[in-house]
């Protein structure tokens, strides 16, 4: 295969779905023009790469991102094609250069989102180079069997709270999954459907105000109470017909709302309410005994070492680390030793290169831990996560609810992979109920 090498790199500042700047970056190679958007956090974790933001507060609030483009125009992208990389080696090798050239253990000297945004559009040169679909140069890079794929479950984040919305909820999401589907095209039917019905369950019970919806597409009615929002799950899967088809997933994204070692799940409303860390446990468990929970995303706080510990003794669910961990080798190695945890959230805005992400994806599998690749409260329309679903073999995904182009765009991305894995005859399943395990499989990790 003969080599290819980058042409040009250029960066210019685009808007999230919240409207803040981000970074967009194009790399040109003689095989086209590759673009990137990087995505940011709303609710971010200690641990996370720190993003470039501009301090003129005169321009978006001082969120501008013109320092971090620049960074990607005048020093990355000339460091790079003075470097001379061939694209059809792969990706390690540029964003290890990348790493140097910032020479910070957490990307602030360049910025990791201008990293990131370097590190996607090289992933999607670099599979072009090497003339293969994204999700399957990133299934090289994992070093999996290429020869079968699985696709995601998709968990939709239907209804939101604590930052993503205005409303006195202080879990953030309750996410709904389709693991009674026979494929990811049928389970995104499905989840539409229930998010049609949902929107009817609520404008029912709380009038049409009620459907305004959160950062990730989800709606955010004026309830409180975990139980509210999983009761309405449940009414919708009913009413829609697809009772039995659905597991839920519940991210409280409990660091938010922890203080002085204790957790206040009034932190929302007007007056506290305040649990320890038992008590909390307590509730997760009462809700995992009376309501189809498979999945549980940062039930205590990022460094609540001890809770995570004592429940994951005895939690029967998936237990997920995202601010836990950070999508970083170090802290998951610190959680595996305490035996915190379960299974990894895979940010790759969180560690900052597309690499370090998938080193983070394997060290989790080789630990027997499952992989659950996400999407931020601040997204763009470009589908990466998607093929990195696929690519990875994780089994699983969330990237919000079925409502809203920079979340409708992963979703739609999968069904094509879907389609074209079998039009070319090629292996492809769905794990459905099955996802945790999917990433053992022997159809793609061989």
């Amino acid at each position: 295969m003969p080599p290819v090498a980058i042409d040009s790199i250029r960066a210019a500042q685009r808007l999230d779905s919240r409207g803040k700047p981000t970074v967009q970056v194009e790399v040109t190679t003689s095989d086209g023009i590759f673009t990137a958007i990087v995505p940011s956090g709303a609710s971010k974790g200690d641990y996370e790469a720190i993003e470039l933001r501009d301090a003129d507060s005169e321009a978006f609030g001082g969120n501008g991102v013109l320092e971090a483009v620049q960074n990607v125009e005048e020093v990355i992208g000339p460091a790079l094609i003075s470097h001379r990389v061939d694209l059809t080696a792969g990706l390690k090798e540029i964003d290890d250069f990348m790493i140097q050239l910032d020479g910070t253990p957490d990307k602030s000297g360049l910025g990791a989102n201008a990293i990131l945004g370097v590190s996607m559009a090289c992933a999607r040169a670099c599979a072009a180079a090497r003339k293969v679909p994204l999700y399957e140069f990133i299934a090289r890079e994992m070093g999996s069997d290429t020869r079968g794929y699985t696709m995601p479950v998709p968990f939709f984040n239907v209804l939101n709270g604590g930052v993503h919305s205005g409303n006195a909820m202080s879990f953030q999401e309750f996410m709904i999954a389709p693991t009674g589907a026979k494929s990811v095209t049928q389970g995104i039917q499905y989840a539409a459907e229930v998010y049609q019905e949902l929107m009817s369950l609520l404008i029912e019970k709380f009038g049409k105000s009620s459907i305004g919806i959160g950062d990730e597409g989800g709606f955010a009615p004026p309830i409180s109470q975990p139980s509210e929002a999983l009761d309405l799950l449940m009414e919708a899967f009913q009413r829609s017909g697809h009772q039995g088809h659905f597991h839920i997933g519940i991210d409280p994204a409990s660091s938010e709302f922890f203080k002085d070692d204790a957790y206040d799940l009034g932190f929302k409303a007007s007056t506290s309410n305040v649990k320890t860390k038992g008590e909390m446990a307590d509730l997760y468990h009462e809700l995992i005994q009376r309501y189809p929970i498979a999945l549980l995303e940062d039930p205590f706080a990022q460094d609540d070492w001890d809770a995570w510990v004592a429940f994951n003794q005895t939690c029967q669910v998936e237990l997920v680390g995202d601010d836990l961990l950070a999508t970083n080798l170090v802290r998951i190695n610190k959680a595996n030793e305490k035996k915190a945890c379960n299974a990894l959230l895979l940010k790759i805005n969180q560690i900052g290169t597309v690499t370090e992400a998938l080193a983070a994806a394997n060290k989790a599998f080789e630990l027997g831990w499952s992989v659950f690749v996400s999407h931020r409260s601040g997204e763009s329309t470009d589908p990466f996560i998607a093929d990195l679903a696929v690519g990875v073999g994780c089994g699983h995904l969330k990237s919000g609810a079925p409502c809203r182009g920079e979340r409708v765009v992963k979703y739609n991305r999968l069904m094509d992979i879907e389609d074209s894995l079998i039009a070319q005859g090629q292996q492809c399943r769905y794990p459905g109920e099955h996802f945790r395990a999917a990433a053992m499989a022997p159809v793609h990790r061989g």
